[in-house]
């Protein structure tokens, strides 16, 4: 991203997954240099290239330099980089739990600051509402609380304690894992509020009935907010002890002519995750997900205010794809969404959303809160608070 730092200016690194905690920021004149580092380009090329943007001939300490900065600070994909990388996957698969990632930052790591916080964001909302016996999910966001706290207190003003005894399956977006993959771990989540329950017979035959689609004890979740979030506001209504499947669902790559499941390894996690909520009258989904990122974060020209000018339309867009969601139309919901690459709203939330309707239909949705949020002063994250019950059959 470009760097914050108005006396260091240029392209500021660093690696969201954990690889290294350095972070580098690479002056203007040397951006366009970085960018041969594409694997298509030898250390002749990048030569070539830093003699021409600079005039002068010899340029090789220029290059080793470079070449230095970016493999020391964990940035090359070299086998520095493969070691820092096994190194964290090892650590990681032993832990005995997934340790918060983001307390302290997103939301307090104090307990009872993060308990009065809480609090307040649920208690914003209008009294208790009615409440159907058919409840099967509910679709919260997973952008930071703090901008996102009334569709949070929206979905989850569906839930009660009463539902303490459910096993809660959240379905996150993975942001970091790969294409058509599901992520999954048997650690319990620990917050400030203490440790959920996995629900291990429910990993394990995930894990035996999905398929190669599966990750076990995807790395992924050691940095992954989505399912983290939702797991703060579970804990707080249902108990620190909550039972959670956590599963991360990464982007379909699937052609637009296609559906998600046309893939042969996505169809087989499908129905092995429809077969378990079959079998299991206390599974409760939750959707962890946000919808359009405009602005120029998301690498638009212009910049994003929401519920202004563009924003406008981009909520207008938002609310016709969500009318598939609703309906329990899955296929419709994809045709409106399609593949990634295509989508001019880049939705991050897609994948949770299709895994759940082709799991659990047929579903009635209900669109409680919508909101658009700054995430910085040129872009905008939109995103929702849901409620689905169970539809005609």
């Amino acid at each position: 991203m470009p760097s914050p730092d108005p006396d260091h200016p240029g392209l500021l690194m660093r690696d969201p997954l954990g690889y290294t905690d350095r972070i580098l920021i690479v002056p203007p004149p040397l951006v366009r240099i970085v960018a041969l580092f594409d694997g298509a380009h030898d250390e002749l090329d990048i030569a070539a290239a830093v003699a021409r943007a600079s005039d002068e001939v010899s340029v090789g300490h220029v290059v080793r330099s470079l070449v230095a900065a970016l493999s020391d600070g964990g940035f090359l994909e070299d086998e520095a980089f493969e070691g820092r990388r096994a190194e964290a996957h090892a650590r990681f698969a032993g832990e005995a739990c997934r340790e918060a990632s983001h307390a302290g930052s997103a939301y307090p790591s104090d307990r009872a600051v993060l308990r009065s916080t809480l609090d307040g964001w649920l208690g914003s909302v209008d009294g208790p509402r009615a409440r159907s016996k058919d409840l099967v999910g509910l679709a919260a966001p997973h952008v930071s609380p703090q901008g996102g706290w009334r569709s949070y207190a929206a979905a989850y003003g569906a839930l009660r304690p009463s539902d303490s005894g459910r096993t809660i399956v959240v379905l996150g977006t993975s942001h970091y894992g790969p294409p058509s993959s599901f992520g999954l771990t048997s650690k319990p989540f620990e917050t400030p509020l203490g440790e959920t329950t996995p629900d291990l017979e429910a990993v394990d035959f995930l894990w035996r009935e999905g398929g190669d689609a599966v990750r076990h004890e995807d790395y992924c979740h050691a940095v992954e907010h989505s399912v983290e979030f939702q797991v703060v506001f579970l804990q707080h209504i249902l108990g620190a002890s909550v039972r959670v499947v956590p599963i991360l669902c990464g982007p379909f790559d699937t052609p637009r002519e296609d559906l998600p499941e046309d893939e042969a390894n996505v169809k087989r996690f499908l129905e092995a995750l429809r077969a378990f909520a079959s079998q299991r009258e206390d599974v409760l989904f939750v959707l962890g997900v946000d919808l359009a990122h405009v602005g120029r974060r998301y690498h638009d020209r212009s910049k994003a205010i929401a519920n202004e000018g563009e924003l406008v339309q981009v909520a207008s867009r938002d609310r016709e794809r969500l009318k598939h969601v609703e309906a329990g139309d899955a296929e419709g919901f994809w045709r409106s969404v399609g593949h990634p690459a295509d989508d001019d709203l880049n939705w991050c939330g897609t994948a949770p959303l299709y895994a759940f309707l082709r799991s659990v239909g047929p579903v009635v949705g209900d669109t409680l809160h919508y909101d658009q949020w700054n995430i910085d002063p040129e872009s905008v994250v939109s995103f929702a608070g849901m409620e689905f019950t169970k539809g005609d059959s």
